[in-house]
């Protein structure tokens, strides 16, 4: 059974800095892509940034330059560092095995103006 246990949200000011991290258990992860999604308030979930097995990276155009996604394989953890936060950026982040329909409980990321 696949679990993703998300952490590291929080409240943060504009152009501050945090960082998720995604434990995954029940998949063979350094094979898997990983991926941050995240939703807003009154928007639809949209993928943030995902890292494949080999450490290619994609990023949603308006993350680009300010996030960076990351894998630890020894530990099943995948990293979101988000510097440069933005108002915007505000949404619950969830961490996600692509090819699978399996989701964590997600953390929420809040950045006052």
């Amino acid at each position: 059974q696949v679990q993703l246990v998300e952490s590291g949200g929080g409240l943060v000011q504009a152009g501050g800095s945090l960082r998720l991290s995604c434990v995954a258990s029940g998949i063979g992860f350094r094979f898997a892509t990983m991926a941050w999604y995240r939703q807003g308030p009154g928007k639809q979930r949209e993928l943030a940034a995902a890292i494949t097995g080999g450490g290619s990276t994609n990023y949603v155009d308006s993350v680009k330059g300010r996030f960076t996604i990351s894998r630890e394989n020894a530990k099943n953890t995948v990293y979101l560092q988000m510097n440069s936060l933005k108002p915007e950026d505000t949404a619950v982040y969830y961490c996600k095995v692509q090819g699978l329909n399996s989701w964590g409980q997600g953390t929420q990321v809040t950045v006052s103006s």
